[in-house]
């Protein structure tokens, strides 16, 4: 068996059998498939798939590249996934808040994938936090604290962390099939008892209409649930970003903001309750989704899940006062503006794909794998659909490392926003519950 074979079977439509994706998912943690081979592969999966079945010895497979956790703990292994967005920053939230009503939460996140952010990369604007310190440093960092927001090292799924990195550079970051793969692999192998997904649907997520946000839910939670893992998901907006903000340090502010309770941010902390809901019924935790939205929502108000965030925060390297002095501690970028609305009218539409793509160009995301990110520049107080705007209102503020760059990012702004004269209903927060 080899690389070439494989991916001749995959490109002409014979999808993929769990012997071979045995073989390419070792060779990719190996290294013995190549980044070409991996790319290629990549491709042809976006383009032909490979069924349920391929789907599911594929998600195994690379689940079983590396090491599988399994714990000992006095309450349920529960985490959350995102399949991406703009300024989605619910597992800052949602981690601290799920550990504080007694769930333990190793939540395996990853880097920004094409236009969206990465919860890993949200983290590292946090001074001196280890988004990656190993095995040993999240079992003690979960069994302490409740929660810990780490990437995948070595140890866990490494041929995900190969693909992901190609995905990213290779334009196949849409196939539903290696997204179901993905996600999958990670939590599987953090030895989870329930998982609860978020899939997003709208102009700013990978699936852009209701039947393809079903289609992967539907794929994410049978194959979940087929390989014994307790899960269902919640089909979520993402037809404007989802916080106000949308860059990393931008965002954590945001989060210590809710957190704290200076300036909630209420789609994110409506989306992070319904979320936390979901996960403490799959766990046993809740009766019922009432009484488990209830019980997040206390986590919240209380300051109980600030609190465990500090604690997180503090035992993977960062500032031990960060939830006191979070502005303080957090990168700012040198250039701020507005960005001034062309005309008067309430905002349509928003292409949030495109707002997106302004911070990854800002130095927010990464255009090729080895491009560093710059955690400090992004967009600020985003007006959402429906906001009424006076001529020279602001759609956005930009936060850039040049003047050049912001000038950019403001056309691209305006380019992003569609106004009309009538008044535009802002869309629901949350769609579907796939079960």
């Amino acid at each position: 068996m080899d690389a070439r074979a494989i991916i001749a079977g995959v490109r002409d439509g014979r999808g993929l059998t769990a012997e071979a994706a045995r073989w390419f998912a070792a060779g990719l943690a190996s290294g013995q498939v190549s980044d070409a081979q991996g790319g290629a592969f990549a491709m042809a999966v976006l383009l032909k798939g490979i069924g349920a079945e391929g789907r599911v010895a594929l998600t195994q497979a690379m689940r079983d590249s590396g090491q599988v956790l399994r714990w000992d703990l006095p309450g349920p292994v529960v985490d959350k996934h995102s399949t991406g967005g703009i300024g989605d920053s619910v597992s800052l939230l949602l981690a601290p808040a799920m550990a504080a009503c007694g769930l333990y939460v190793p939540m395996i996140s990853g880097r920004g994938l094409g236009h969206t952010g990465g919860t890993l990369d949200k983290m590292e604007s946090i001074p001196g936090y280890r988004a990656v310190p190993g095995v040993d440093v999240m079992r003690k960092v979960v069994a302490e604290v409740g929660c810990a927001i780490l990437g995948a090292t070595d140890e866990i799924a490494p041929a995900d962390r190969r693909l992901y990195g190609i995905r990213d550079i290779s334009g196949t970051v849409e196939s539903i099939d290696l997204i179901t793969a993905s996600i999958l692999s990670k939590k599987l192998a953090a030895g989870l008892g329930a998982l609860v997904l978020d899939v997003k649907v709208g102009s700013g997520a990978f699936m852009k209409t209701m039947a393809d946000a079903r289609a992967l839910a539907r794929s994410l939670v049978d194959t979940a649930n087929g390989a014994g893992c307790k899960t269902s998901a919640l089909i979520t907006d993402m037809s404007q970003s989802l916080g106000h903000s949308a860059g990393n340090a931008l965002e954590v502010i945001e989060v210590m903001e809710t957190l704290t309770g200076t300036r909630v941010s209420e789609s994110l902390w409506d989306v992070t309750a319904a979320l936390g809901g979901e996960a403490l019924v799959l766990a046993g935790l809740a009766p019922d989704l009432e009484s488990g939205v209830a019980r997040i929502d206390e986590a919240l108000e209380t300051g109980r899940a600030a609190e465990v965030f500090g604690r997180m925060i503090t035992a993977l390297g960062g500032p031990a006062d960060f939830v006191e002095r979070y502005p303080d501690r957090l990168p700012a970028a040198p250039v701020m503006r507005p960005v001034p609305s062309p005309r008067a009218g309430f905002v349509a539409t928003v292409d949030a794909e495109a707002l997106g793509h302004a911070v990854v160009h800002l130095g927010g995301g990464r255009l090729v794998g080895t491009d560093r990110v710059n955690p400090s520049v992004g967009l600020s107080r985003l007006a959402p659909i429906g906001a009424d705007l006076t001529p020279g209102a602001p759609l956005a503020f930009v936060h850039a490392a040049t003047e050049a760059a912001a000038d950019a990012a403001a056309a691209a702004v305006i380019a992003a926003y569609g106004l009309q004269d009538a008044r535009a209903e802002e869309p629901a927060l949350i769609h579907e519950r796939i079960a």
